[in-house]
C-alpha cells in the first residue's frame, strides 16, 4: 500500500514537472511574442487613434474591443501583454476590460470547435451572452470610475532607453523622461550612438516587461501545474453532479481557479453530460475557467489594485453563473 502511494505521488509529481514546464515555456513564448508585438504596433499606430478608435464616447470602442476580443485567440493569461499596452496606448478603461473578458471566451478557434460539439444554436447562445456580459461589464467599470484602481508604475515602462542600465539621465532643467531624440542617440558618456531601429525598442520594451512579469508568471505558472498534477480527472463530475442542487454556482466556482483554455475544455463537454453533469454547470466551467484563472490572478495583481481585481472576478463568476441557468433553461 505504501509502495503503491509513494507511486502514486511520483506519477503526480512527474505529471506536475511536465505540465510546469510546458505552461512555463507556452506562456514565456506567447508573452514576448505578444508584447513585441503589442509593441511594433504602438510605434505604429498613433496613442492618439488609439485612443479615437477604443475610446468611450458614442459607445463604438466597447463594439471596437468586444470584435477584437472575439478574433484573438488568447488564453486568460497572454491576454496580459495586449492588455498593458492598450493601457500604456491610454485606450478607453471600460473598452480595454471588455477586451479582457471577451479575448479569451470568444475567437475563430472556440465559434470552429462549439459548432460541431453542441451546434449552431448553442454557440449562437453562447456567443452573444459572452459579448454581451463583457460589453455591459466595461460600460459599468468605466461609469463607476474603476480606472482609478488600475497600478500605474508598470504602465509606465519606457522602452526609450535600449540599454540594460539606466544610465540616460536627462539634461539639467529638463522634464525629459529620457525619450528625447538626442537621449536616444546618446551614450551614458556623451559618445554618439546608432539611434536604435523600432524594432530593437519593441524587443527592449517588451524585454523589460517580461522581466517584470516573470517572477508574478513563475508563481502562476507552479499553482497551475499543481492543479493540473494534483486535482483528479473525476473531480468536477463528483462536485457538480446532478444531485448537486447548487452544481452552476459551484462549477463557476471551481473553474476560476483552473488554468484551462475553453478549446481544451470543449472536447470533454459530452464527456461530462454522459456522467450526469447539467449543460448549465458544463458552461459555467467553460466561462468560469476559461474567462479567468488563479495563475492570470496572478499576474492581474500586478497591474490591478484590489477593489478592481475583485470587480473582474465578479464579472466572470457571474457571467458563468447567468450563463449556466441560461443553458440549462433553453436546453435542459
Amino acid at each position: 500500500m505504501g509502495d503503491f502511494f509513494t507511486i502514486e505521488i511520483q506519477q503526480k509529481l512527474l505529471e506536475t514537472g511536465e505540465a510546469f514546464v510546458t505552461l512555463f515555456v507556452e506562456l514565456t513564448l506567447l508573452f514576448i511574442a505578444i508584447s513585441y508585438l503589442v509593441a511594433i504596433i504602438n510605434q505604429n499606430i498613433s496613442a492618439e487613434r488609439i485612443q479615437k478608435l477604443l475610446g468611450t464616447r458614442n459607445g463604438k470602442g466597447f463594439l471596437i474591443s468586444a470584435g477584437l476580443g472575439a478574433i484573438t485567440p488568447f488564453c486568460s493569461c497572454s491576454t496580459i501583454p495586449m492588455l498593458i499596452g492598450l493601457l500604456k496606448a491610454r485606450a478607453g478603461f471600460g473598452p480595454i476590460m471588455t477586451f479582457l473578458f471577451t479575448s479569451p471566451l470568444l475567437n475563430p478557434i472556440v465559434i470552429i470547435l462549439f459548432i460541431p460539439v453542441l451546434g449552431v444554436q448553442v454557440t449562437i447562445i453562447y456567443a452573444v451572452l459572452a459579448l454581451s456580459i463583457s460589453i455591459a461589464a466595461g460600460v459599468l467599470l468605466q461609469y463607476f470610475k474603476f480606472d482609478r484602481f488600475v497600478k500605474q508604475e508598470l504602465i509606465g515602462i519606457s522602452s526609450c532607453c535600449a540599454t540594460e542600465s539606466n544610465c540616460c539621465e536627462p539634461a539639467s532643467g529638463s522634464s525629459s523622461d529620457c525619450c528625447s531624440t538626442e537621449e536616444q542617440t546618446s551614450g551614458c558618456c556623451g559618445e554618439k550612438k546608432t539611434e536604435p531601429s523600432k524594432y530593437q525598442l519593441a524587443w527592449v520594451e517588451s524585454w523589460s516587461l517580461f522581466k517584470v512579469m516573470m517572477p508574478y508568471m513563475f508563481i502562476s505558472m507552479i499553482i497551475g501545474a499543481f492543479v493540473h498534477g494534483f486535482v483528479p480527472a473525476d473531480f468536477f463530475t463528483e462536485v457538480a453532479g446532478k444531485d448537486n442542487p447548487a452544481a452552476i454556482p459551484v462549477a463557476a466556482l471551481v473553474g476560476i481557479p483552473l488554468y484551462i483554455r475553453v478549446t481544451a475544455l470543449i472536447p470533454l463537454i459530452g464527456s461530462f453530460v454522459a456522467k450526469g453533469v447539467s449543460i448549465g454547470a458544463v458552461m459555467a466551467l467553460v466561462i468560469g475557467s476559461g474567462g479567468a484563472s488563479l495563475p492570470e490572478m496572478i499576474l492581474l495583481k500586478k497591474i490591478f489594485k484590489w477593489p478592481l481585481l475583485l470587480a473582474f472576478l465578479s464579472v466572470i463568476f457571474t457571467m458563468a453563473i447567468v450563463g449556466g441557468f441560461v443553458f440549462n433553461a433553453l436546453l435542459g
